[in-house]
C-alpha cells in the first residue's frame, strides 16, 4: 500500500463526489469520477455521465488539454483497457502524457481486471491503487455485486408504524409515512436498475412503480419487474403505463399474451413459488446492478429468508396501527432468540416526522 498524501486523499474524495453524479444514468456501467492535477492544482475533472457516452477520464482530459502532461490522474476505478462502445481510457491517459495514476480500486469486470493498470505501467506511468477503496466499493456496490457475486445488490424498502405494522388488516396503507419520506423513496428508485414487486401488491395497490422526480431529472427509467407465477395480475395495467419497461416473471407452464412495452420470462418454481435465486441471476444477466423492492410482507420475508437481501430501507412513522394490522415481514420462521436476524445499522436520518433507517445483513460490500 502506498503512503498517500493529504492532497491525494482530498482529490480522490473529489473524484468520488463527481462519480456519484452518474448514479441515475450510468447503469449497467459503474459510476466513475476522474480528477487530473499538478500537486493540489486541478487542471481537469469529469465523471461518467451516461452509459454509451465518454468515460470520466475522457471528460477530465478534454478539460485539462496539454496541462495533462506530467500530471497525476485520480480515478475511482481502474481505467478500462478494452474497446467497447468507447476506446480504452488507459490508452487515452498514456497518450495525454500523465505521469502518475492513483486509482481507488481494481475493476473486477473480466474485460478490464488489471489490464488497464498493466497498460499504464508498460507505458512507464506510476500506478498506485487502494486509496479510499472502501468508499469506492460502497459507491458501486451494485455493479460489484453483479460482477463478483453474479446477482444484483438487493434492497427492500419498507414503511412501518412504531409497532412494526405496514398496513391495516384490510390492506389500507396510504399513507403511513409523510411527504418527505415518500419523496426520498423516489431517489432510491432512481438509482436502481429494477423495481421489484409481487403479484399480490399489484392486485392490491395497482402501483405504477415509476420514478417521480420531474422530467428534467434525467433519470433512466428502471425496469419494472413483477413476480407473478400464474400471471394473475395482468388486469392491473398501471405497472405497464409510461416509458419504463415492464417484465413479468412467471412459471413455465403459463402462456403469456403479447403486450406493448412488456416482456415475459419463465423462472423455475420450487415448492409452489418462483425460485428467487434464479430471479436474481436472470436480472444480473440483463445487466441489473441494483434491485429496489417494494412489496408486501410475504415477498419481503421470502427474500430475507432466502438470504438475498443486502439492505433494508425502513421508514418508520410515529404512529401506532395495533396488533390486527399487517406485519413488517412474514415467513421468517423465527421461534427462538437464537434464530434472530442480526442487522447492522448503516445510516439514520429524520425526514419530516419519520425516521429512515438503512440496515444491512452483510458486513462488507
Amino acid at each position: 500500500m502506498s503512503d498517500f498524501s493529504p492532497t491525494d486523499h482530498l482529490l480522490m474524495a473529489r473524484a468520488l463526489r463527481l462519480a456519484e453524479k452518474g448514479a441515475w444514468t450510468t447503469r449497467p456501467n459503474p459510476m466513475v469520477g476522474c480528477v487530473i492535477a499538478h500537486g493540489d492544482q486541478v487542471v481537469g475533472e469529469g465523471y461518467h455521465q451516461r452509459a454509451g457516452g465518454p468515460h470520466a477520464e475522457v471528460f477530465a482530459l478534454r478539460q485539462a488539454g496539454a496541462r495533462a502532461r506530467a500530471a497525476t490522474a485520480y480515478v475511482t476505478l481502474e481505467p478500462c483497457a478494452h474497446y467497447g462502445r468507447t476506446p480504452p481510457c488507459a490508452l487515452a491517459l498514456v497518450e495525454a502524457g500523465v505521469s502518475r495514476v492513483v486509482a481507488a480500486m481494481r475493476d473486477p469486470f473480466p474485460h478490464v481486471d488489471g489490464g488497464g493498470f498493466e497498460l499504464l505501467r508498460q507505458a512507464g506511468i506510476s500506478v498506485e491503487v487502494g486509496l479510499m477503496e472502501a468508499q469506492a466499493r460502497e459507491l458501486n456496490r451494485g455493479f460489484l455485486s453483479r460482477v463478483e457475486r453474479g446477482r444484483p445488490w438487493l434492497r427492500v424498502k419498507l414503511a412501518a408504524s412504531l409497532d412494526g405494522r405496514t398496513a391495516m388488516a384490510s390492506g389500507e396503507s396510504k399513507w403511513i409515512t409523510g411527504p418527505a419520506a415518500r419523496e426520498d423513496v423516489q431517489h432510491w428508485r432512481a438509482r436502481a436498475g429494477a423495481i421489484l414487486t409481487g403479484a399480490a401488491t399489484v392486485l392490491a395497490d395497482d402501483p405504477a412503480l415509476t420514478v417521480r422526480l420531474g422530467e428534467d431529472a434525467g433519470v433512466m427509467p428502471p425496469l419494472r419487474v413483477v413476480l407473478d407465477r400464474q400471471l394473475r395480475s395482468l388486469g392491473c395495467a398501471r405497472v405497464r403505463e409510461g416509458d419504463a419497461p415492464t417484465l413479468y416473471l412467471h412459471a413455465d407452464d403459463r402462456e403469456p399474451p403479447s403486450l406493448a412495452n412488456t416482456e415475459f420470462a419463465a423462472v423455475p418454481v420450487h415448492d409452489g413459488r418462483l425460485d428467487l435465486a434464479a430471479v436474481m441471476q436472470l436480472l444480473a444477466a440483463r445487466g441489473i446492478n441494483e434491485v429496489h423492492t417494494e412489496a408486501g410482507p410475504t415477498l419481503g420475508g421470502a427474500l430475507l429468508a432466502a438470504d438475498l437481501v443486502d439492505e433494508l430501507l425502513l421508514y418508520q412513522a410515529p404512529i401506532l396501527l395495533g396488533d390486527n394490522a399487517r406485519p413488517l415481514l412474514a415467513g421468517l420462521g423465527i421461534e427462538a432468540m437464537a434464530q434472530r436476524r442480526q442487522l447492522r445499522l448503516v445510516d439514520t436520518r429524520q425526514l419530516g416526522d419519520d425516521l429512515r433507517l438503512l440496515l444491512r445483513q452483510h458486513l462488507t460490500v
